[in-house]
């Protein structure tokens, strides 16, 4: 049963939400005291998701003493044969998790915080449907889960006034990351996208492009050098084992076409494969592209075009290459054509992955240095900018006198928030997080579209506004995935 103090704190944070009203304005006598934390202030949030990622994520986020986690949903009871990064140490088991392993973190942190012996306030579910159903006083999802699912559980969400957080991307699919964003946009529910990202350096970059340092940018490009899971593979695995007890194949599905269990799609390693996931470009895309977006006030492609590995097989004493309609490649470059918005220009941006990367610059040749395993070059007219991925130790190439540049542009200070802070405001009724679905929007069409290019291996004129491939029909059947029956969005 709601509690007239539960039903009081959702529907004030609600109607502040909806409204724009921000807390700043809220009588001091309803807030906690200095250095408290009052219940009411609370964000009741679940955890969508308990794996790898989500665990991690977990770990901090209990400690904010504005978030209060009620409820761990996971088809996945609890498993440890969760996959991890890196070589081989001789491991027997994976990394812990499922939603029990959420649910004793949250329980055992809040009786620690309480100097209690026990708390067992946090709930667990197997289906995210039956857990928005019956907990009635959440306030808000952080959706933690392989990247076919986050369309379908934001959508359920904000449909329901439940505010929704996910991780990268959107969605895997460019009909559900528009129809996303709309739906933030029509419901008015605060949002967020954890993969936000606002370096304290990107405010030099704009400075340095704002005062011609490097002249006209012509070019953009970033590299990376994911994956670091297994992809390339034109063939269903054949590793088929039963379904493991406490584990709910057909849940995990969600909005999927049935297909036989296999461990290779799940668990860490589903970002391979079309269906699941969004490749490297949507796993580090967003971190970078997010932020070079907002620094060159770029818009949706108007075009993609993709090269990719591929793999070959001998048959009947023949090699030839093998078509591939199940996995992202194991290495690709794209090329987009971007408008930049308020002019008539656009911009060339290209990417590359699988240890790809662009050609080295003469001016760094000349000083014997080697472009990063990843990283992000801006090409102007009169020089370079280049910098480690998350825009640290930036560089300038082929300007003379490039520290008497520097010196003498003098780069505006800006007070940084951190983005759980924002996202944490704006959930409480403040104004709209730069995090938000809706910001997003145009780089997850973006990521989307390139992701299409890669699929199809053509040339892709773009409709936005049409969200259709102008110039090949037949690409159309990846703008939207095909739906279980039940399913559909």
């Amino acid at each position: 049963m709601r509690t007239k103090e539960a039903m009081n704190r959702r529907e004030f944070i609600k109607r502040t939400a909806a409204s724009g009203i921000g807390l700043a304005i809220v009588p001091a006598y309803v807030l906690g005291g200095a250095g408290r934390q009052r219940p009411s202030d609370k964000l009741n949030i679940a955890l969508v998701g308990a794996g790898t990622q989500g665990l991690g994520q977990l770990t901090g986020w209990i400690k904010r003493p504005d978030l209060q986690f009620v409820s761990v949903c996971d088809p996945n009871r609890e498993t440890r044969d969760y996959p991890q990064w890196g070589r081989s140490q001789g491991e027997k088991f994976g990394a812990a998790g499922g939603r029990e392993v959420g649910r004793r973190m949250v329980n055992q942190h809040y009786a620690q915080e309480k100097s209690k012996g026990t708390y067992k306030g946090c709930s667990a579910y197997a289906d995210f449907r039956e857990m928005l159903e019956k907990e009635k006083n959440l306030d808000a999802v952080f959706i933690m889960t392989p990247d076919h699912l986050h369309a379908t559980i934001a959508i359920a969400a904000m449909k329901r006034k439940v505010m929704a957080g996910t991780h990268k991307p959107i969605a895997n699919f460019m009909y559900e990351a528009r129809l996303t964003c709309e739906t933030a946009k029509e419901t008015g529910v605060p949002t967020q996208l954890f993969a936000f990202q606002d370096p304290i350096e990107n405010y030099t970059v704009r400075e340095w492009i704002k005062q011609g340092v490097i002249g006209k940018v012509k070019e953009l490009h970033r590299w990376t050098n994911r994956p670091v899971w297994p992809q390339g593979s034109p063939y269903l695995p054949t590793n088929t084992p039963p379904i493991p007890e406490g584990f709910d194949w057909d849940l995990w599905l969600g909005p999927s076409l049935p297909r036989t269990y296999s461990p290779d799609y799940t668990h860490t390693v589903f970002r391979g494969w079309y269906e699941f996931g969004g490749g490297c470009l949507a796993d580090m895309g967003y971190y970078g592209f997010w932020v070079d977006w907002r620094v060159l006030n770029l818009g949706v492609p108007t075009t993609a075009e993709a090269d990719a590995t591929f793999t070959c097989e001998i048959k009947d004493f023949r090699s030839s290459p093998v078509g591939n309609e199940l996995s992202f490649p194991y290495g690709a470059t794209i090329r987009w054509k971007v408008p930049v918005k308020g002019t008539h220009e656009t911009m060339e941006v290209f990417w590359y992955e699988g240890g790809i990367r662009p050609r080295t610059p003469d001016a760094l040749m000349e000083k014997s240095g080697e472009l990063t395993k990843e990283g992000v070059m801006f090409v102007g007219e009169k020089g370079i900018i280049l910098a480690d991925y998350g825009y640290a130790n930036l560089r300038l190439l082929g300007v003379n006198h490039a520290d008497e540049v520097i010196a003498s542009i003098i780069v505006p200070e800006v007070k940084l928030i951190n983005q759980t802070d924002e996202m944490v405001n704006s959930f409480k009724g403040g104004k709209p997080s730069r995090g938000d679905f809706i910001n997003a929007r145009t780089i997850a069409e973006a990521i989307c579209l390139g992701n299409l290019a890669i699929r199809t291996g053509r040339r892709l004129q773009w409709d936005e506004k049409n969200l259709k491939v102008a110039n090949i029909p037949e690409a159309n059947q990846y703008v939207r995935r095909q739906y279980r029956r039940g399913w559909e969005l």
